[in-house]
């Protein structure tokens, strides 16, 4: 895919947005990936961006969501956050990617082995990131109350489920965008 202009960006619906996400990690998982040319692809967003789609996801550095959806430089937001946890600073994020930019789509991806939910279930405490590993405590609940256990993988999921909840209901903004 080229880079998305304006009128591109007008064009797509939320669900065309969520398909050409899904599309663009089939092309990852088949190793079949477009060809681009991120040195134009700099050049030509220098004017302005247009990004359809927001990906909130983990900092973990083996999970790049550009590469994992197979997306080229100014085709969508990546909002970046230890757990992918919802944060005043990163509510904010989206919303200017949707309220402002005009993204269609927000994305959560959480990711197995995440060391932020691992670290949350084992209840690590080591300055800043104990306010971060708390915001992952809901889905700990949540999964222990379901499973009678904490299994990480189950959390992790259920935190994907808890950051969706709390941007439709901490945010305004994104919810009459809905």
């Amino acid at each position: 895919m080229s880079t998305i202009t304006k009128e591109i960006q007008d064009s797509i619906s939320p669900e065309k947005a969520l398909e050409m996400l899904k599309e663009g990690n089939q092309r990852f998982l088949d190793k079949n990936e477009l060809k681009r040319d991120l040195h134009f692809q700099v050049n030509i967003t220098s004017g302005g961006q247009f990004p359809y789609a927001v990906v909130l996801s983990c900092i973990d550095s083996r999970v790049p969501v550009e590469l994992v959806f197979d997306q080229g430089v100014g085709d969508i937001f990546s909002a970046r956050v230890a757990g992918n946890i919802i944060n005043e600073d990163i509510l904010g994020s989206i919303e200017y990617a949707c309220g402002v930019a005009g993204s269609k789509a927000i994305l959560v991806l959480g990711h197995t082995k995440c060391g932020a939910v691992t670290s949350a279930c084992k209840g690590v405490e080591l300055g800043n990131i104990t306010a971060l590993l708390s915001k992952v405590k809901p889905a700990i609940a949540d999964v222990q109350q379901r499973d009678g256990e904490v299994k990480v993988e189950e959390v992790t999921k259920a935190n994907v489920f808890q950051s969706i909840k709390e941007i439709r209901e901490n945010s305004s903004i994104l919810a009459d965008l809905e």
